[in-house]
This record gives C-alpha cells, sequence and structure tokens, in this order.
C-alpha cells in the first residue's frame, strides 16, 4: 500500500515513464510518447519539453497540444519568456493567466493563444539545468501545491532518465545539452605539484535511474526514516568528539549540521518525494539537484553556505542508504569531490590516481599533505567542479598553476602531454644529480632533506638522494587511527623511519595537535580562534603524560644512534625550557632502568611564532638547533590565514619585512654556532631557496618534489654574489619586494627559477 499522500496514480505514471524511455528506438518517438503519457495523467491540454542547447537557447524538443512543426523549430533564448523564468531560477512557476505575466513571451507558431493557466518546473541533474518541463490548460487555473509536487517528482526522473541516455546523439537532438560536452577552464589553487590527465571519477555519483521508482513507498519512507536516524547520531558522535572528523571538519561546523539535519523543511520535503513514489535514494537526490541549482542563483554569502551545508547532508544521507558502499576508481583516475579527508585518500591513493580535483580544499589539510606524500597532483577551491565533471570526463590538472581542464581539445590535450614529456625529462635530470652534494659555484655546502609524516614517504630518500628528513610529522599516525597509538605502535613507526634513513639524520617534531588537528578520542574545548590556540607543545606540556610517551618511544626506537628531537609552536624560552627538561628527565629515567636510550639526543625548537624569532638569543645556548617553521611564522608575522582566498595573494613571503627577520634568524644563528634551517614551502622552490642559501641557512627542509629542482639551482649559484644583492635590497628603501629582484638575477645568470 503507497503511504499516505501517495497517489497511486502517480506512483503509476511514473513507472510508465521510466518504462517509455527504457524502450529499444527512436528517440523522439520515447519523448512523444511522455509527453502524451504525462498530459493525459496531469489532465493538461499541453505538455512540452524544452532542452536546453549548448549555447544556452531552449529548445522544444516535445510535445502535446502544440502544433506539431513547431517541435526543434522553436528556440527561445536564454532567459526568454516564462521557461526563461524557469531556468534562470531553477524554481517552478505557476500561473493561472500566463499571458498577463512580464515575462511571456509569445510565439504564434506554436499555436499556443487559447493556453492560459502555466505550470513549469526545471528539469535538473547535478544541479544543472537539462531544461524544463511545461504543462498548460485553457481555462484559467490555480494550480495546486499536490500539482506542483508531482510535476516536479517527473522532471526529476525524467532527468536521470534523459541524463543517462544517448538521446543527444540522434540527428533530431543533436546540440542538445544533455550532459557536459564542451570543453571547460577551471581555476583553483594549486596544492600538491604535478601534471595530470585522466579520466574523472566523481565521488559522489548520481543515483542510478533502476533506483528512481519505488516498489514499496511505506517500506522506502522507512529506510529513508533509518538513514535520517543514523545520519543524526553519526554528527552528534563527531560534535562531541567521539567520532573522526573528516577533512578538518570544525565543532561549529558540525553543530550546523546537527540544527540542519533536523530541518523539518528538509526532512518534510525528503518524506513528500518518497510518498509521491521515489526510492530514498531519489528523494535525497532530488533535494541535492534543487540545492545546488539554487546555490547557483544565491547571491547572499549566508544562504549559499546554508544551501551548501543542506547538500553536504545530503551527500552524507546518501552513504548511509548506501551503507557507505563506494565503488573502486578506475585507473588514471582523477578524483571529484567537494571535500576529501587523509584517511580516504590513502585508501583510494595507492589504486592509481592521476589526481585530485577539489571543490575546497586546503594547502595545509591533511589530506594534501598524503597528496604530496603520495605524489598526486592536487588541485582546490574549483568553483563548481561537481557539478561541471561527469565520471568519464577527460581531465587535466595542473597542480602548479592550480587549473582544471574538463572535456579538453585535442591540442590542449597534446600540448600537456609535451609538457608532462618535458616534466618527465626534468626528473630524470634530476635524477642524474642524485649523488652530488648541493655545493654553490663559490663552495657554501647545503643539506637538502625531506619532510615526511607517513611510511609511504620514506622510500623517496633514496629516490631523490635527500640528505636525510629535516622535518617528521609525527602527529600523522595519531590522526588517522581510531584510539591513541601505543607506545610499541609508537616505536615500531619511529624505527621504520630511522631504518630508512640508515645513517642519515631524521629530526622528529613531537606532536603537533590542536588547532585544526582534532583527535576523535581527546576531548577537545571549542576554541574561536584554533590555530592561535591550545595546540602543539602548550598540548604536550599541559598534557605530559602523552608527551613523556612519546618521548620514550623515540627514545627507545633510536636506541644506539643519534636522536634528533624538536618542538612545534614555542613562543616563550620557559616553554622550550620546560619541554627540553622533560626531555632529559627522560632520557635520564630509561638510562637509570637499563633501557634502550640513544646514544646521543640533540634537542631543537621550531620557529614560528614572532615570539621566539625575537627572542632566539635566549635559548641559543640550550638549543642544539633551530629550525624555521615558515609557513606558520609568515602567518603569524602579517596576522594573515594563508588559507583565505581574498589574502592569500596580498602578501610575499619574500616581502621586505619577512626576509629581513629571516636573516637575522640565520645571523644570529651562525654567530652562535647554531645549525639552523628552514623548513615549508619556501625551501622546496628554487628562487626562495636560492635566497635562503644566501641567507646563510646550511639546512633546507622541503617535500620530495623540490629536491632536484632546489639542487640544480644551488649547483649553479653564486651564493654571495646574491648576498650583496640582497643586502642592497634591504637598505634600499624604495624597494618593497625581493621576488622581482631575484627574479631579474636568476634570469640575467639563467639560474632555474
Amino acid at each position: 500500500m503507497p503511504s499516505p499522500g501517495a497517489s497511486p496514480g502517480s506512483v503509476r505514471l511514473l513507472r510508465q515513464i521510466r518504462d517509455v524511455m527504457a524502450r529499444e528506438g527512436d528517440a523522439q518517438e520515447r519523448l512523444d510518447a511522455l509527453v502524451r503519457l504525462i498530459a493525459a495523467n496531469m489532465v493538461a491540454e499541453v505538455c512540452s519539453i524544452y532542452l536546453r542547447r549548448a549555447g544556452g537557447s531552449m529548445e522544444l524538443c516535445a510535445t502535446e497540444g502544440l502544433k506539431r512543426e513547431a517541435v526543434h523549430n522553436l528556440r527561445m533564448a536564454e532567459g526568454e519568456g516564462l521557461v526563461g523564468v524557469v531556468a534562470r531560477t531553477a524554481e517552478p512557476v505557476a500561473l493561472s493567466d500566463a499571458p498577463m505575466h512580464p515575462n511571456f513571451s509569445y510565439h504564434p507558431e506554436t499555436g499556443e493563444d487559447p493556453y492560459h493557466s502555466f505550470l513549469g518546473v526545471p528539469i535538473l541533474r547535478g544541479g544543472r539545468l537539462l531544461g524544463v518541463l511545461v504543462v498548460q490548460n485553457m481555462t484559467e487555473r490555480a494550480y495546486e501545491d499536490e500539482e506542483v509536487e508531482t510535476l516536479q517528482t517527473i522532471a526529476m526522473v525524467l532527468a536521470e532518465v534523459i541524463g543517462t541516455s544517448e538521446l543527444a546523439e540522434e540527428s533530431e537532438l543533436a546540440g542538445i545539452e544533455i550532459r557536459p560536452s564542451r570543453p571547460d577552464h577551471l581555476y583553483g589553487r594549486g596544492f600538491a605539484e604535478g601534471l595530470a590527465i585522466g579520466e574523472a571519477y566523481v565521488l559522489e555519483p548520481h543515483v542510478a535511474p533502476t533506483r528512481l521508482i519505488a516498489e514499496d513507498p511505506a517500506a522506502e519512507e522507512e529506510r529513508l526514516t533509518a538513514a535520517l536516524g543514523e545520519l543524526r547520531a553519526t554528527l552528534d558522535q563527531l560534535a562531541e568528539g567521539e567520532g573522526r572528523p573528516e577533512g578538518g571538519v570544525t565543532r561549529e561546523v558540525l553543530e550546523t549540521y546537527r540544527m540542519f539535519a533536523r530541518d523539518p523543511k528538509w526532512v518534510a520535503r525528503l518524506q513528500d518525494a518518497v510518498r509521491a513514489g521515489l526510492t530514498a535514494e531519489a528523494a535525497v537526490e532530488r533535494a541535492r539537484n534543487e540545492q545546488r541549482a539554487r546555490m547557483a542563483t544565491a547571491r547572499e554569502v549566508y544562504l549559499r553556505d546554508r544551501l551548501h551545508d543542506l547538500e553536504d547532508l545530503a551527500n552524507r544521507l546518501l552513504r548511509h542508504l548506501a551503507g557507505d558502499a563506494m565503488e573502486p576508481p578506475p585507473e588514471n583516475a582523477v578524483l571529484i569531490a567537494r571535500q576529501i579527508g587523509p584517511a580516504e585518500l590513502l585508501e583510494l591513493g595507492p589504486q592509481g590516481l592521476a589526481g585530485v580535483a577539489l571543490e575546497e580544499g586546503s594547502a595545509s589539510a591533511h589530506a594534501t599533505i598524503v597528496a604530496r606524500a603520495l605524489g598526486i597532483p592536487m588541485v582546490g577551491r574549483l568553483e563548481g567542479v561537481l557539478d561541471r565533471a561527469e565520471t568519464g570526463d577527460t581531465v587535466i590538472l595542473d597542480g602548479r598553476s592550480g587549473e582544471a581542464h574538463l572535456r579538453p581539445g585535442d591540442e590542449v590535450v597534446d600540448a600537456f602531454r609535451q609538457r608532462i614529456e618535458l616534466r618527465s625529462q626534468r626528473q630524470r635530470a634530476y635524477a642524474r644529480l642524485r649523488g652530488r652534494r648541493a655545493k654553490t659555484k663559490d663552495g657554501r655546502e647545503l643539506q637538502l632533506m625531506l619532510n615526511a609524516g607517513l611510511l609511504v614517504d620514506l622510500p623517496q630518500i633514496e629516490a631523490t638522494g635527500a640528505d636525510g628528513i629535516g622535518l617528521f610529522r609525527t602527529e600523522f599516525q595519531f590522526m588517522i587511527a581510531d584510539r591513541l597509538p601505543k607506545q610499541e605502535d609508537q616505536v615500531e613507526l619511529y624505527t621504520q623511519v630511522m631504518q630508512a634513513a640508515g645513517d642519515k639524520p631524521v629530526i622528529f617534531r613531537t606532536l603537533d595537535l590542536g588547532g585544526d588537528k582534532i583527535l576523535p578520542y581527546l576531548t577537545a574545548e571549542r576554541e574561536r580562534n584554533p590555530a592561535m590556540g591550545w595546540r602543539a607543545i602548550r598540548m604536550s606540556l599541559d598534557r605530559q603524560g602523552l608527551f613523556r610517551y612519546q618521548l620514550r618511544a623515540l627514545m627507545t626506537a633510536a636506541a644506539g644512534r643519534e636522536l634528533n628531537v624538536m618542538f612545534p609552536l614555542v613562543a616563550t624560552p620557559d616553554e622550550f625550557r620546560a619541554a627540553r627538561d622533560l626531555a632529559v628527565k627522560e632520557l635520564e629515567w630509561a638510562r637509570g632502568r637499563g633501557r634502550p636510550v640513544p646514544e646521543r639526543m640533540k634537542v631543537g625548537v621550531m620557529v614560528e611564532t614572532p615570539a621566539l624569532a625575537c627572542g632566539l638569543d635566549a635559548i641559543l645556548g640550550d638549543a642544539d638547533f633551530v629550525s624555521v617553521g615558515a609557513n606558520d611564522l609568515f602567518q603569524f608575522f602579517y596576522a594573515v590565514d594563508r588559507e583565505n582566498a581574498r589574502l592569500s595573494d596580498r602578501y610575499d613571503i619574500l616581502d621586505r619585512g619577512f626576509v629581513r627577520l629571516l636573516r637575522d634568524i640565520a645571523r644570529s644563528c651562525a654567530q652562535r654556532g647554531v645549525p639552523a634551517s628552514v623548513c615549508g614551502e619556501m625551501a622546496g622552490r628554487p628562487l626562495e631557496a636560492a635566497a635562503l642559501a644566501a641567507l646563510g641557512f646550511p639546512r633546507l627542509s622541503m617535500p620530495p618534489g623540490g629536491i632536484g629542482p632546489v639542487k640544480q639551482s644551488l649547483l649553479q649559484l653564486d651564493a654571495g654574489d646574491l648576498q650583496n644583492v640582497i643586502e642592497e635590497f634591504l637598505t634600499d628603501s624604495d624597494a618593497s619586494h625581493l621576488r622581482n629582484v631575484l627574479q631579474d638575477f636568476a634570469t640575467e645568470r639563467d639560474l632555474p627559477h
């Protein structure tokens, strides 16, 4: 029995529509049969299907009631008439006297003179407009809400059966934009360098047409209710810190999700769609389509954010309905998603992903770091990529420029293949430098080391010829686990890292948790500014049990070898000394009990706060080495969120003030005989690396892809010559940006940059 509110006739109609579209034969005949079927069931004198052409115009492709000769001859300009209003707003339009509406557009060739009432609804798939479905009547009448709902449901089913058919291949329908077909060029931000050409794999696929029509609406409503309950429970667990947060989702966002998951209007829309004869999946898909279409036209930021949250909820609900099942991507796939977490990428990446394209994402997100470790190009902030790409499309990604090409032409593909070949040639050239020391033309020798944090990073030591690991991020092991890693698990990981490095040094950074790095098994307080809150060394000093367990694991793994350990986000000398004292006490404790201990322990500090940078002299007598965390230091120095799109290009890491700060750090360390290094993105770029070498930093730590280009640049560099140029720049009151000066220097001397 259909559930209350479900019309047996509407359910029967939906099944008949599905059966018509599944027939073999001429596409036009199927469209003609559809409009006859809908008109009869809707008690309408006219039913018409308008489909969108590639240029944006709307073409009358089938009609019952209007003149037959108007089919494929009537094309309405983009935005024209009442059909254009429906298309532009992605909302239903119901009028009792359509000719009186200011947007009414009269076309005598259609013979629509006697028809007054008009009901039009958008045909949406993936938030993208395929066309408009219209019914008309001669008499002036007001269409009831139930009729509007029924026609919307019909349009949703129609969209899926049209969108997955081959209608556009038929000669009469050539040029109809059933699915995206034209080349599309999107600009975002490059998060992980590299070039990729592959086949699009959309992580949030459409519901299959075979799962659109409910056989038992009552059972479907029960499934929907159960899935909603699971969704709410999951969000409750995440918000309360009992589940795994995905992609750095903050508590504030989760609280908003919890509210929206109980939004009675959203739930009622889903229930009404199920009661009208759709499956639970189709009801969610329909709601998601409508939300995406509204999002595309919403101008208010608040409304866009709200619609965005509702769409994400729809995606989560679909996964609950599917039992979290996810088809594996094909080989050489470019994964397209709104956001992705590190665990998900670790699961999918080794299967042969060519690249990742995200609507959102962040350069410092955990998934981004995993992508860099796996050597997978990643581009984020690609607005609309989910709506503009279809699974199976050819996709080109440029992880450096942040560009994505969807369905590129042959000439674009050829150009990128040439770039990939050129990149391969460069990689072969870098490989030939693998065994050479990074020594400048004037005799300055630098250590080029890797940033790492996962076991998949370790083969890069040998592959790149790196001089060791200058930064091993120990928190990743904690972030991808469902529970606190045991001490033996930590020992095993650190031992593997040291074995992979052989006789090369490894610098372990103690846990940098807090901020956006939230652990599901540790209670975290809500903070208004988590990046500057209770995190890193502050958390370690307050939770000394966790800190001491990690120190013991590091000392055990380094038994008989040198252990290099450094502390993150230190702001004051007292914080450094407190952490150093704890490390020394743990070493004495282990030695006194006859436990394995390092042959020697060196303790260093990361300079990531302006406070420590300005007061560095106070700890140089106690620190064995110093490492500048350029990314965070830059962020705090300019009080700028590096991931804020409005601010990301406003400040340059080679601006005068920051370069002077780096110079002063290098000088202070050199005068006290304390080795200094720079970790961060700037260390892995040839132009910036040349500047760091000239400033006097003897060690640079970078992603694997930076080793070869930086070494090639340094081998051709006269560091003393560049040092003079930089000093002149710092004393020239008219200059504010070093970048242009460096680029001119590199061009004049034919240096890679």
